[in-house]
């Protein structure tokens, strides 16, 4: 178990759990990704992002 907050993306339950303790699906991290503004490659990651869609 880790100790970052999970969050279920049906019912949006908190918990540390792997699994939703109410409806038993996988949860989530409830935390965003890590940003950076010395990200180097930042921009390229967002024209690919532009590419795919």
């Amino acid at each position: 178990m880790s100790g970052r907050l999970r969050r279920c993306p049906n019912d949006r339950t908190y918990t540390l759990q792997e699994t939703c303790p109410v409806c038993g699906e996988p949860t989530v991290t409830a935390h965003p990704a890590r940003f950076s503004p010395q990200d180097r490659f930042g921009r390229y990651r967002m024209v690919m992002r532009e590419w795919t869609r």
